[in-house]
């Protein structure tokens, strides 16, 4: 049976990029940013070159991008998917400067992070800013509900990164544990944008279910992929410092494998390695783990999330929107694939 993450090559989806998706999306993208950098005017003088810069750092957009064909999907969209965007855009943002703290990271996108330039201390209350200004604009929706779950969704970001802070250098940490983590810090985001850009559509449905399950299972493989970039990538092409998951002690999906993967002296290093009494060479790291099966493992359980999203389209109206759903996943396929190739 041919697989529903890779369509035919007429689709274009093999080589799809985040930036090359059909013309007609790039404006909606481009409204995003211009509503990103008007934010900026919110914050204080001194602090605008910082919000700026964590800002215009730029990336995938995926969660404005989500909420946007969400709405496209079930009705059209309007100026509420903008500011959904918007919002869950600077949210995003700051987990992200308060990840850089937590693991140390000097780069991100190919530029310096806002601790390398600020430091820990004012990047963590930089962060802080943009947590309450996304809760601001979150506030602003005339459906209380709407507030609601985006604070929900930030408690739950909160709560699953302070979990994955706990397990640190936990060897015992199950797989369950670990799936549970990144439900809550990543898949979070991804599963209130896709539900609420339906929400402001159609209030509860089942096309609304049907997408938050979608954002879900997209933001959980997502969040896998960026866990195994962390061990199998390159920092030429990642944009970002790798190796710092394993060195501060977080146990992700291909460390977990490799630790159970019946090899002793691999688990011994490894363990070594993530409880701090030994350093390894990035490279040396890799290769260790590149000779267990975890890399087939992990394109195994990123390819079942894959298609639990995928399987939630299924009902929904035939669409430009849909089908661009769809290819989002197929690029996630593609670049795991590529990751993990032996």
């Amino acid at each position: 049976m041919a697989d529903p993450l890779s369509p035919p090559s007429s689709t274009g989806a093999e080589e799809l990029n985040i930036h090359a998706l059909p013309p007609r999306i790039q404006p909606l993208l481009a409204k995003i940013e211009q509503q990103l950098h008007s934010e900026v005017d919110a914050f204080l003088p001194e602090l605008r070159p910082a919000v700026r810069s964590v800002l215009e750092a730029g990336g995938k957009r995926l969660r404005p991008l989500l909420a946007l064909l969400a709405g496209e999907a079930t009705g059209a969209i309007r100026d509420e998917h903008y500011l959904l965007g918007t919002t869950l855009e600077i949210f995003h943002s700051a987990t992200l400067v308060h990840d850089d703290i937590l693991d140390g990271a000097e780069f991100r996108r190919m530029l310096p992070t806002a601790k390398a330039v600020l430091g820990s201390e004012a990047s963590l209350l930089l962060g802080d800013a943009l947590f309450a200004h996304a809760l601001v604009l979150a506030a602003s929706f005339t459906d209380p509900a709407i507030c609601r779950a985006i604070a929900e969704a930030a408690k739950r970001v909160c709560s699953g990164e302070i979990l994955q802070t706990f397990s640190r250098k936990d060897l015992q940490l199950g797989f369950d544990a670990y799936m549970f983590h990144i439900e809550y810090k990543t898949a979070a985001l991804f599963q209130v944008a896709a539900r609420l850009g339906a929400y402001l559509n159609l209030n509860h449905t089942p096309h609304t279910d049907a997408l938050d399950q979608y954002g879900l299972a997209m933001g959980i493989a997502y969040q896998l992929y960026d866990d195994c970039l962390d061990v199998f990538g390159e920092e030429d092409t990642a944009g970002k410092s790798l190796g710092t998951d394993v060195e501060t002690g977080k146990l992700t999906l291909p460390v977990l494998f490799a630790l159970r993967d019946g090899n002793p002296a691999v688990a011994r290093t490894l363990a070594a390695v993530v409880s701090g009494q030994e350093r390894l060479p990035f490279s040396h790291l890799q290769q260790l783990i590149r000779e267990t099966q975890a890399p087939q493992r992990c394109h195994e359980v990123v390819q079942d999330y894959l298609n639990r999203a995928d399987t939630q389209l299924i009902g929904l109206p035939d669409s430009e929107a849909r089908t661009i759903l769809q290819q989002l996943l197929a690029y996630i396929h593609k670049r795991v694939q590529r990751l993990l190739a032996p």
